[in-house]
């Protein structure tokens, strides 16, 4: 029987695994994929699956979506929301949310191959379905890749897949070139000695050295780098002590760090290294900082000619009003990873999942920003319909365009 696309969205949000730990997700595109006729292979990549339509001669396409969810505690009030929690890598019980999109990635991909399997008369080639796990660890694709999917399946002739994105349900965003830039993640850890609070000139304390380095760290950017240039250096973590009058003996940083070319790239790393050991010494730290590189993916880069196929293709489904380009993002994935072992060309694009109207009323006033959540907030989530028809329609859009036609 067809698939209640809307009962298995509101299902797959309301059961949230972190990067890995996908086991149900995976679970229930395996089965349904089975279901559809498909030759599925479950494991791919520690908790990926793959499932190979294969239907006469013609190009290989791989269509790809992510299934992790993130640390973050649900505060939409929807009543299909999230009350998972999980323990972390790091120990640490967290609340589960799908707070990127990434159950409407599956939900879309599921629906597009019911499609494809549907009208399989209309056309002639290989889909392979790709569900990745651990895109928000950056770890995902590698595993997949690692785990033979370029030598034990169907080899793309091009790999196609969508994002949800924080724009009007309806409207599609398609960029050629770099669609979303790098990123690096670091751990720095400022070693100071502690000591009783009360007798702080006993002491070299990290954390006054920590939070000077995130103050001076955000003038990279802003001195070092180019106007207009594609460049982020954010602190998102600063740990350090277990009580008010301990001065402790460290304090670690989380810095996330996002560019697209080499040169400011180098800038940025060069920059955040010299800028801690420059604080250390300051503080009169005996022992340098330490500088983690914890990890690393390039940009996410589309291919021009492909690009403009897609883009043509969804304008001509839709209308060229639909299909707009909101440029380079500075978010990041590793969507590229899997094209490149392929030696295949890339197309990632981004759907809209916000209600039209209320869209359109936050970008009168200028609000956009301030009104409409965002991925990884607690408050993010689509609006089901159109959404998820739209997706479904977008993703087999583009991958008719490449197989052929019989």
């Amino acid at each position: 029987m067809p698939l209640d696309l809307d009962t298995l969205y509101r299902d797959l949000h309301s059961h949230p695994e972190l990067s890995f730990a996908e086991t149900r997700t995976a679970g229930i595109a395996a089965a349904r994929l089975r279901e559809l006729g498909l030759d599925v292979t479950e494991g791919v990549g520690r908790t990926g699956v793959v499932g190979v339509l294969a239907n006469g001669a013609g190009p290989v396409v791989h269509l790809r979506a992510d299934m992790d969810a993130l640390p973050v505690t649900e505060a939409t009030g929807l009543d299909y929301a999230s009350t998972q929690r999980a323990v972390g890598p790091d120990g640490v019980e967290v609340g589960v949310m799908h707070a990127c999109g990434h159950d409407m990635h599956v939900t879309w991909l599921l629906g597009a191959i019911e499609r494809l399997v549907a009208t399989r008369d209309e056309w002639s080639g290989t889909i392979v379905a790709v569900f990745q796990p651990a895109e928000e660890t950056i770890g995902g694709a590698r595993e997949m890749v690692a785990d033979g999917l370029v030598d034990r399946f169907p080899r793309a002739d091009v790999v196609l897949g969508q994002h949800l994105a924080p724009l009007p349900a309806g409207v599609a965003s398609v960029t050629s070139g770099p669609a979303m830039a790098g990123a690096d993640t670091l751990t720095i850890t400022m070693h100071g000695r502690g000591g009783h609070g009360s007798r702080p000139q006993s002491t070299i304390d990290p954390v006054l050295a920590a939070a000077s380095a995130v103050v001076r760290l955000q003038s990279i950017v802003s001195r070092e780098v180019a106007p207009g240039a594609l460049a982020v250096v954010t602190v998102g973590s600063l740990h350090a002590g277990t009580k008010s009058n301990i001065i402790p003996a460290e304090a670690t940083m989380g810095v996330s760090v996002r560019s697209v070319d080499a040169d400011v790239r180098s800038t940025l790393l060069d920059g955040i290294r010299r800028i801690v050991e420059a604080e250390a010494t300051a503080s009169g730290m005996t022992e340098p900082p330490t500088v983690v590189v914890d990890e690393t993916v390039a940009a996410t880069v589309n291919d021009a000619d492909a690009t403009a196929r897609v883009r043509a293709a969804l304008e001509g489904r839709f209308g060229a009003e639909t299909v707009i380009d909101i440029g380079t993002l500075t978010g990041s994935e590793d969507v590229h990873e899997l094209a490149t072992a392929a030696g295949a060309p890339l197309v990632y694009w981004f759907v809209g999942g916000v209600d039209p109207e209320t869209f359109a009323r936050a970008a009168a006033a200028g609000r956009v920003e301030q009104e409409i959540p965002t991925n990884h907030s607690p408050f993010f989530a689509p609006v089901l319909h159109p959404t998820i028809e739209h997706g479904v329609e977008t993703l087999v859009t583009a991958a008719m365009e490449w197989v052929g036609r019989s």
